[in-house]
């Protein structure tokens, strides 16, 4: 049965594209079966992956029925990782299904039939608390939040936390926050070190001990279309999405034991 996981943050440009695409790549690295779903009209996952064209299928189909899992279903150039891609019709996705029963629930029940497919499932979510993330957060099994270093970062932290609380309470009672990722972390910038004690003095365990800093290599490797991973696999970005990798592997299995 796969593990589904919503990387999700209100707060746009705190880097959940990026930890979307390089922690399915590090997962893959490792053998396991992984599914990306590019749920951001913006489709950032899907041209980082190198994935440009307009004629494929995307989760705008995947979201109004128009094709099953297995029809929108991209592969990529990396051995065990898959793509549902994404397309600007997202945008209207939401006033097309408003009328739609259990709307909320749509993609979760498109994952279904696909459970043995896929060792994890890794949502790329938009930075709204609309119907594409409700959809994201229904269907997962936890929440991955990508944190920026800045105060104002702090601020969307609070405001997500208490929407998982109530997507919890109300759609998804098995919603856990998986973890908290420091992104675009500078050691020399006080505001960094700031902002990371604040963190984890009120959230503890539930921060990532991994950082991703802030790194040339990984802001240059969406513009080739590749993951850092690929793109610079010695580089200080991609030697800290491996470790995430691994810490986020090493916490799925207190878990599965909980």
């Amino acid at each position: 049965m796969a593990t589904k996981i919503s990387v999700s943050n209100q707060k746009g440009g705190v880097g959940k594209t990026t930890t979307s695409i390089n922690l399915a790549t590090a997962l893959a690295a490792v053998r396991k079966r992984v599914l990306l779903i590019d749920f951001d009209p913006q489709g950032n996952a899907t041209t980082g992956l190198g994935i440009y064209s307009h004629k494929i299928s995307t989760s705008y189909e995947l979201l109004t029925k128009e094709q099953t899992l297995s029809e929108v279903i991209t592969n990529t150039n990396i051995p065990g990782l898959s793509l549902i891609p994404a397309s600007i019709d997202l945008v209207g996705a939401e006033i097309e299904l408003v009328q739609v029963s259990k709307r909320e629930s749509i993609l979760k029940e498109a994952l279904k039939p696909y459970d043995d497919m896929f060792d994890y499932v890794i949502i790329d979510s938009p930075p709204s608390m609309g119907l594409l993330t409700l959809n994201a957060l229904v269907a997962a099994d936890g929440v991955l939040v990508p944190l920026q270093c800045e105060y104002y970062a702090l601020e969307g932290l609070s405001y997500l936390l208490n929407s998982i609380k109530r997507i919890r309470a109300t759609y998804n009672p098995k919603l856990r926050l998986s973890g908290i990722v420091l992104t675009m972390y500078d050691r020399r910038n006080s505001l960094s070190l700031s902002v990371e004690k604040d963190v984890r003095k009120h959230l503890d365990s539930l921060v990532f001990k991994t950082v991703i800093p802030r790194n040339i290599k990984i802001s240059e490797a969406p513009s080739h279309g590749r993951p850092v991973l690929i793109y610079d696999v010695k580089c200080v970005g991609s030697y800290a999405y491996m470790e995430l990798a691994k810490e986020f592997l090493e916490k799925e299995k207190t878990w599965k034991t909980d």
